[in-house]
């Protein structure tokens, strides 16, 4: 993997193959930038579509909200979290850069390794303990296939993609997308009719405000923790591709399908037997609609995951050699990529066999809780100096540099993040610990919008010391990024 190296520094890897991603963490250079911004949408209607997703909407149901509320919460959460996803996206052809390089104007070299992507590592080994019960799940009900090696096959073959990196992982999705579209139009027609729900299930029935706003934070969670690594997957488009297409071509597709999928599980899992796992569910009902509909719907939902599992280990491999990188430069060879494969796989095994598929939907529910908590302070802030603050305009080099313009710490990312986690502790409605003052208001989780309100305020007016002049004058001089 190539190190966190400086834009004019020369590639340390020229002879891989053809078809192996030969970059990393480091920039993009304009000579390598291809593709359309509509190649976006393929990636982000598969990302939700897959066991995880339907998984999600299954989880929303035990929230106590009732079906139909539960809908609307969906709908909503989505259409909210995915608005912070989608500028994330935008990002990339702009800058070139994989989202968490992004951090380090704002959190600072070392200061970004320790926290911000040790988040993200958190993030994707909590993700990838997900994915890995539901895949063990999905072998052993598909084939009779023991758990913990049903994860061992799955996750070998997303190692191969994710070893193969950005073009084989949109390539994937891309052949991904058309099956996937009908499979989710017949499950949706059986999650309908087999069984027939009683028409009480879809009453709306009493308002109740703390369980709604649980779902809205599980959904919204679910699509703020792609945010971390969302431009990961546009950085090659070219430079010129603007904010506005790459925002709907990501919007769109990602908050239309995560609408679908959750939507879907959550009709599933009110239809389904009581105590049946997410596999088991979809495999009942799709059958419902004809005989082997549901072991299809399995397979295919299965075929997603893997593709998901492969992003989780591109991403989760990148933050970890980057974590190391920052704080002792390290020499990138192929080796060391399926070294951080490798960690990955055991972490989430050993996770996995702790948590087990009996503890899934609790685990889950709170991974989806917590990552939404972790990140939204973050999403405040890169955006609001992405946007307002810096406008698009940083040095790439100077990213590179421990001792650069953006320094080690940044000390206004890191105080706006805390100020923003301490705000939202008492907001907070998890099942270990609900805060005081989500008792005081009945069991509202409003951490969300507490955790937006005071990062983005917070990091605005610390920003007003900044010599914003100063760093524009290096950013034109070194020509790589000019204002949109």
């Amino acid at each position: 993997m190539p190190r966190a190296a400086a834009p004019d520094e020369p590639s340390v890897e020229p002879l891989q193959p053809p078809g192996i991603e030969l970059h990393s963490i480091d920039h993009i250079p304009a000579s390598e930038r291809h593709g359309t911004v509509r190649q976006l949408g393929a990636l982000w209607f598969v990302s939700n579509v897959n066991l995880t997703g339907l998984a999600t909407g299954v989880t929303t149901s035990s929230a106590g909200a009732g079906l139909a509320w539960t809908l609307l919460a969906t709908i909503l959460g989505s259409v909210f979290g995915t608005f912070f996803m989608a500028f994330h996206s935008a990002q990339g052809p702009q800058l070139g850069l994989p989202q968490l390089v992004q951090s380090r104007p704002q959190f600072g070299y070392v200061g970004a390794a320790l926290t911000v992507w040790v988040f993200a590592f958190v993030n994707y080994v909590a993700f990838n303990t997900s994915d890995a019960i539901l895949s063990g799940d999905a072998l052993h009900a598909l084939a009779g296939i023991e758990p913990d090696v049903g994860y061992a096959l799955s996750a070998t073959v997303a190692a191969g993609v994710a070893i193969c990196g950005y073009h084989w992982i949109h390539r994937v999705n891309r052949w991904l997308a058309g099956p996937l579209l009908i499979v989710m139009l017949g499950l949706s027609l059986a999650a309908l009719r087999s069984p027939p729900l009683p028409p009480e299930a879809w009453s709306p029935g009493p308002f109740r405000l703390g369980p709604f706003m649980t779902v809205f934070a599980i959904v919204a969670g679910f699509q703020l923790g792609w945010a971390p690594y969302v431009s990961d997957y546009s950085r090659y488009l070219p430079a010129d591709v603007g904010v506005r297409s790459t925002f709907w071509w990501t919007y769109l597709p990602s908050a239309l399908s995560a609408i679908w999928v959750f939507g879907v599980g959550a009709v599933l899992a009110a239809a389904a037997t009581p105590g049946q796992s997410p596999v088991e569910t979809c495999l009942a009902i799709g059958d419902g609609l004809w005989p082997g509909f549901g072991t299809l719907a399995v397979v295919l939902l299965f075929a997603g995951l893997l593709a998901v599992m492969a992003i989780n280990q591109y991403g989760g491999m990148m933050s970890l050699i980057s974590i190391v990188d920052s704080l002792r430069p390290v020499r990138p060879t192929r080796g060391l990529r399926v070294a951080g494969i490798i960690t990955m796989f055991a972490l989430v095994w050993a996770a996995a066999r702790l948590v087990g598929v009996e503890r899934f939907t609790a685990f889950y529910a709170n991974v989806l809780i917590f990552i939404g908590y972790l990140f939204t302070p973050w999403t405040a802030i890169n955006l609001v100096d992405y946007f307002f603050v810096r406008r698009g305009l940083y040095s790439i080099r100077e990213m590179f540099r421990p001792d650069g313009i953006y320094g080690r710490w940044g000390w206004r990312g890191q105080a706006a993040y805390a100020l923003a986690i301490a705000a939202m502790v008492p907001f907070m409605v998890t099942t270990p610990y609900t805060g005081p003052a989500a008792r005081a208001l009945g069991g509202i989780d409003a951490t969300l919008f507490v955790g937006l309100a005071v990062a983005a305020t917070t990091y605005r007016l610390l920003c007003r010391s900044l010599d914003l002049e100063s760093e524009r004058r290096i950013v034109a001089a070194e020509g790589l990024v000019h204002p949109h």
